[in-house]
C-alpha cells in the first residue's frame, strides 16, 4: 500500500495547473512588500494594494461561475493564466519615481491580476467540484499544496533572475512560464472536463442558482465552519501582507535570508501537508476546520507571546504549525462546500473562490489599518485569539 494519498487525474492536472502558475507568480511575489516599501508605500497602503488584487478576485469569481455555463472552464481557467503572464510584463512597465498616471496604472494592473485569479481558481474549484472523486477534502488538500511546492524553490529561482538580469528578466520568465502553463492547462483539462454547455443559460436561472445554493449555505451547521474558516483567512491576510516585513523591519533579517527561510519552510511543509491530505481525506469537513482553525490560532499566539525569543528555529517550527492548521483548515472549507453543491458546480466553485479572497483581502485591509497603534505583536495575538474563539464557539454551536 503506497503511503502517498490517493490523488485522481483530473486531481493531479488541476494540481499541476496550480503549481506551475503559483511557480511563475512566486518568483517574484515574496519580495512584493519589499517592492511596495521600496516605491515609497505606507504600511496601510501595502494593506490597500493587497485588497486591490483580493477584492477583484471575490467579486469576479460569481461572474466566472456563470460564463462556465456556456464556455467550459478549462478555457476561462486557460485565460486566467495568461492574465498572471500579462501581470508580470505590465510590471515592467512601473519604474521608480512613476508621475501620478503611472500610478494608477500599477494599481491597474493589480485588479487585473484579481480578475486573472478569479478566472483560474473559480474555474479550477468548478472542474474538482464536478468530478467524480472519492473525497473531496483530500482533493482540495492536493489542490492547496501547490503553492508549497512553488514556495520551496521559485523564490530562490527569482533571486537568481533578480540578480543577473534584475527585476525585468525575472517577469519576462514569468510570462513565459505562464505561457507553457496555459498551453498544459487547456490540453490536460478541457477532455475531462467537457460537458454540455447552456447556451440557454440567463441571468433569471442565474439568480434561481444562488438562491438554492444560499438556502443550503445558510444552515447553521454549514454556515458555522464556513465563518470559522473565514478567521483563519483573515489571519492569513495579517501574514501575507506583514510577516515578510516584519522579519526584516523587527528582526532585521536579510534578503537573502528571508529568501532562506522561505524555501526551508515550504519544503519542510512537503512531508508534513501529505500527513494532512491523508488525514482530512479520512474524517468529516467541518471536524477538519475546527482542528485546522484551532492549531492556526495557537501557533500565531506562540508567534506573538515569544516575539522576545524569536529566531529562525523558533520562527520555523511555529509557521510550520500555523500552515499546516491553515491547510487544513481550507481542505475542510472546500471539501465541505463541494460536498452540499456538488449540483452547481459552477456556483459552488465561485462561493469557494469568494470566501478565500474575501478573507484575505480583509484581513490585509484590517491588519494595515492596526498595526500603526497595535504594532507586530498584539496584532499577531489578536489575530489568533480571534481565530480560536470562533472555533470554539462554532465547535460548540454545532455540536461536533
Amino acid at each position: 500500500m503506497s503511503i502517498l494519498p490517493r490523488i485522481e487525474k483530473v486531481t493531479r492536472d488541476a494540481t499541476l495547473c496550480h503549481f506551475f502558475l503559483m511557480f511563475g507568480y512566486k518568483v517574484f511575489s515574496l519580495y512584493f512588500p519589499l517592492f511596495l516599501i521600496a516605491r515609497g508605500l505606507s504600511l496601510p497602503e501595502v494593506g490597500y494594494t493587497y485588497l486591490l488584487i483580493y477584492l477583484p478576485l471575490a467579486i469576479f469569481a460569481p461572474i466566472v461561475g456563470f460564463f462556465s455555463h456556456k464556455i467550459n472552464s478549462a478555457i476561462l481557467a486557460t485565460i486566467g493564466i495568461l492574465g498572471y503572464g500579462i501581470y508580470a510584463l505590465g510590471m515592467i512597465l512601473i519604474p521608480p519615481h512613476q508621475p501620478w498616471w503611472r500610478a494608477s496604472l500599477f494599481y491597474f494592473w493589480q485588479v487585473l491580476l484579481g480578475i486573472s485569479a478569479a478566472m483560474f481558481f473559480a474555474s479550477a474549484r468548478a472542474i474538482l467540484i464536478s468530478s467524480s472523486i472519492a473525497s473531496y477534502d483530500r482533493a482540495f488538500g492536493w489542490f492547496y499544496t501547490a503553492p508549497f511546492y512553488a514556495d520551496a524553490l521559485a523564490p530562490a529561482v527569482g533571486a537568481l533572475f533578480i540578480w543577473k538580469f534584475d527585476f525585468i528578466g525575472v517577469f519576462i520568465f514569468s510570462t513565459i512560464l505562464q505561457i507553457f502553463t496555459a498551453i498544459f492547462c487547456f490540453s490536460q483539462l478541457k477532455k475531462p472536463t467537457l460537458k454540455p454547455l447552456n447556451k440557454y443559460f440567463n441571468f433569471q436561472k442565474f439568480q434561481e442558482n444562488y438562491q438554492k445554493v444560499f438556502q443550503e449555505i445558510k444552515k447553521p451547521a454549514i454556515l458555522l465552519p464556513i465563518l470559522i474558516s473565514l478567521s483563519v483567512l483573515l489571519l492569513t491576510g495579517f501574514y501575507q501582507a506583514f510577516f515578510v516585513l516584519f522579519l526584516k523591519d523587527v528582526l532585521n533579517w536579510s534578503q537573502d535570508l528571508i529568501l532562506i527561510f522561505g524555501s526551508v519552510l515550504s519544503f519542510l511543509l512537503l512531508p508534513i501537508s501529505l500527513w494532512i491530505i491523508n488525514r482530512v481525506g479520512k474524517q468529516e469537513s467541518k471536524k477538519s476546520i475546527f482542528e485546522g482553525s484551532s492549531i492556526t490560532g495557537i501557533f500565531s499566539i506562540l508567534f506573538g507571546l515569544l516575539l522576545a525569543f524569536l529566531n529562525f528555529s523558533l520562527i520555523l517550527l511555529i509557521m510550520l504549525g500555523k500552515s499546516a492548521g491553515t491547510l487544513m483548515a481550507g481542505s475542510g472549507r472546500s471539501g465541505l462546500i463541494s460536498q452540499k453543491l456538488k449540483d452547481y458546480p459552477e456556483e459552488g466553485g465561485a462561493i469557494d473562490t469568494i470566501f478565500a479572497p474575501l478573507g484575505v483581502a480583509l484581513g490585509a485591509l484590517i491588519s494595515g489599518l492596526l498595526i500603526g497603534f497595535l504594532g507586530y505583536q498584539l496584532l499577531f495575538i489578536l489575530g489568533g485569539i480571534l481565530v480560536i474563539s470562533a472555533a470554539i464557539i462554532g465547535k460548540n454551536l454545532t455540536r461536533i
